[in-house]
């Protein structure tokens, strides 16, 4: 349960209280990323139902279900792809380009990765019927946040330090293997041979993201996973809508 609580604590702004000491010894926490984000869409899609009952336009409930998405991960995945994309989109080395992540302050390329993404966002939802949104919403934030678990997997730490390193160095293959039947499971149960088609495909396009950054800064970091999170979910609605 306390591996529950902190996945929660740590792709939500839910404040559950877990104490640093208490974080060190729970990075099996991972294991639950992938349930943590099929709740999340099971709440995206009520609130979604809810609107549609209110005679909100699909336009108009795409995006009040896209800033109901942010106020509930606190903005942090966006705040990562923001950084991410200022630092390697900066040209400098790599020090810098961590150096960059650090800066609290948003440069061009961030704003316009954040502008992008969000529109990107409620354009695909937009265009979905109201069963098929239902669909795209779990698939989005369930394997999305699965992405997390696997490029922590595959990819090493580019810092000495930093909230995400707890994680990458508890990471094994037993807390791979279970996040990744789970998340299996999910594909499978959401949209059966459809959604295993789109499970393969963001497990692909994680990998290739890892490998840039890989290359970029010699590893991931925290921003480069809210960022990949951001990215995935933008590809999984992507993948709803022409599959």
């Amino acid at each position: 349960m306390a591996s529950f609580l902190l996945a929660v604590q740590f792709l939500t702004v839910l404040p559950l209280g877990l104490r640093e000491s208490e974080r060190k010894k729970l990075a099996g926490a991972a294991v639950y990323f992938p349930i943590v984000g099929l709740l999340l869409g099971f709440l995206l899609s009520g609130i979604n139902m809810l609107l549609v009952i209110l005679n909100f336009s699909s336009l108009s409930a795409s995006i009040l279900t896209t800033v109901a998405l942010i106020a509930i991960t606190g903005g942090m995945h966006l705040d990562g792809l923001s950084d991410t994309a200022d630092a390697f989109l900066s040209g400098k080395p790599k020090e810098e380009m961590l150096a960059i992540m650090r800066d609290s302050h948003a440069g061009v390329m961030g704003m316009l990765s954040l502008i992008s993404v969000i529109l990107l966002k409620i354009g695909l939802l937009s265009s979905l019927g109201a069963s098929l949104k239902i669909t795209a919403l779990l698939l989005m934030c369930a394997l999305s946040r699965w992405s997390a678990a696997l490029a922590m997997f595959l990819f090493p730490y580019a810092r000495s330090e930093g909230k995400a390193r707890v994680f990458l160095e508890g990471m094994n293959a037993k807390i791979f293997f279970f996040s990744t039947i789970i998340a299996f499971i999910c594909a499978w149960g959401i949209w059966q041979i459809k959604g295993l088609v789109i499970f393969l495909c963001i497990a692909g396009c994680t990998y290739l993201a890892g490998k840039f950054s890989t290359r970029k800064i010699g590893g991931i970091t925290g921003d480069t996973l809210g960022a990949n999170i951001e990215l995935m979910e933008v590809i999984s609605l992507f993948f709803v809508c022409v599959t």
